[in-house]
């Protein structure tokens, strides 16, 4: 790791200054808002104009704020300054222009930093392609189980503006960033920081996985306790290698395995610290065990890991590590078993979103009949199948993309049965699940574990694991 002192960024007089805030939406109305209050002269530019836009722009417009809908990339005359939605892609020509007329950009993170007062709750703060909410939640879980005053926020539950800028006092953040949001924070300085894990994501916003990579790597910048990486993921090691932390920051790794001294780890079924200890070399804590963490799955044990190990750089007991795991409820379609029907057990991992998610879905469980596909967002599949092969009993594909995991089961696993479902209508989920049923036979796991988007299908991944859910109960109620 690289070492110096990372001073805080400068006060920033938000008083007269011609701020411009590119998109509306979650993030852009509270950021105009805020902006407006603070003395700010506030354009808002957008690009849609659709009834939603015309909606929130009434809104501003309504307290004294300039909106123009349908203009998204050209640079307002004036600007000292742009607040972006994180999803603005970096090369939009108004960043362009922005970048010629030297004003900087920042993020909704990069303001809510900014606001923090002088004596601010520290962030304990988790990225990765797969897994952050759930640690964050579980992370929140344990800091409460201790007894300290904190919130799950950022790309999840309370907005970080929210949260720095309402009445309620915390001691401590739980803090979710996306690489979106890390690539527009550049004076970010966490307490402790967590990379999960690194997978390719986003690389259409991105422009490659080295600058997907650098953006998540961001979290590390000025941490002044701990940061921490995945053992079994060398590129999140290589991030903090390449980071520059203040002078004591350590490196802490988290594994599946027996940890090394400055590691957490599991020996025979017992989560462990050998970080947080004193004598590392010799001693180790426990800190619960691996039938607290729910569901028990190797990815979601690995998550538990990463929470506890930036709650202990944070200072907080062992009891409190063993309570909060046991007080963690994980959110919907996040591998929820649904029911047992004939003694197949039904699994909904709708989030597994992606191939890096799906894997790890894949790998909870020993004989499996997978339900999979929808938009594959430029996805290959032949890594993943290729290291699931030995674990199915069977696929039903559903989706726009279908065929691509098709011909990656055709090259990879030839000999496992495959149904190829052509049909998008609202009963495909049904038919897809009782197909499932027909390859299943007793001690198997149907598991929706869809390695894509779902949007071809359904409104959004919630939605695809509620149709997978009902499916699973009408074939309860007809046995």
């Amino acid at each position: 790791m690289g070492s110096g002192q990372v001073t805080s960024s400068e006060p920033f007089d938000f008083q007269g200054k011609h701020i411009t805030v590119a998109g509306l939406g979650v993030s852009g109305v509270p950021a105009a808002k805020v902006l407006h209050g603070l003395g700010a002269i506030v354009t808002v530019v957008n690009d849609g104009a659709d009834e939603r836009a015309r909606a929130q722009a009434d809104e501003l417009e309504a307290l004294g704020i300039t909106v123009r809908l349908g203009d998204g990339d050209t640079l307002p005359e004036g600007s000292e300054l742009i607040v972006t939605a994180p999803g603005w892609k970096p090369d939009k020509p108004l960043f362009a222009a922005a970048g010629q007329a030297d004003v900087p950009v920042w993020g909704d993170v990069e303001l809510a930093w900014r606001l923090r007062g002088p004596d601010a709750a520290p962030w304990l703060a988790v990225t990765g392609t797969n897994g952050k909410t759930t640690t964050v939640q579980m992370l929140a879980s344990i800091l409460k189980a201790a007894g300290l005053r904190t919130a799950a926020v950022g790309n999840i539950g309370v907005s970080l503006l929210d949260a720095v800028l309402g009445e309620e006092r915390y001691d401590v953040l739980a803090v979710e960033l996306s690489s979106y949001q890390l690539h527009w924070a550049p004076s970010l300085r966490a307490h402790s920081a967590a990379v999960l894990n690194l997978a390719p994501d986003h690389l259409d916003w991105h422009g490659s996985m080295e600058a997907y990579a650098a953006d998540k790597g961001r979290i590390y910048e000025g941490n002044r306790i701990a940061c921490v990486y995945n053992a079994a993921d060398k590129a999140t090691e290589d991030l903090v290698r390449e980071a520059d932390v203040e002078e004591g920051c350590r490196a802490v790794g988290f594994t599946l395995g027996t940890p090394a001294p400055s590691q957490l780890g599991v020996v025979e079924g017992i989560l462990v610290d050998r970080a947080f200890v004193e004598n590392r070399q010799k001693n180790a804590q426990e800190l619960a065990e691996v039938a607290d963490v729910n569901p028990p799955a190797p990815h979601n044990i690995a998550n538990a890991l990463a929470a506890a190990a930036l709650a202990r750089a944070y200072g907080v007991p062992a009891k409190a590590v063993r309570d909060g795991l046991r007080a963690f409820t994980p959110d919907a379609h996040r591998i929820a078993h649904v029911a047992d029907v004939d003694g197949v057990a039904y699994v909904d991992d709708s989030k597994a979103t992606n191939t890096h998610a799906a894997e790890a879905s894949l790998a909870a469980y020993e004989s499996i009949v997978w339900i999979a596909g929808g938009l594959a967002k430029g996805a290959v599949f032949d890594e993943l199948v290729a290291k699931s092969a030995r674990r199915l009993r069977g696929a039903v594909l559903i989706g726009a993309d279908r065929a691509l995991i098709r011909e990656a089961l055709a090259r990879h696993a030839p000999e496992v049965p495959v149904v190829d479902l052509d049909r998008t209508d609202t009963g495909a989920m049904l038919q897809a699940v009782q197909e499932a049923r027909r390859l299943a036979q007793p001690g198997d796991t149907v598991l929706l574990a869809p390695a894509c988007a779902s949007m071809d299908m359904f409104t959004n991944y919630n939605k695809r694991g509620d149709a997978f859910a009902e499916a699973v109960r009408e074939l309860g109620a007809g046995t």
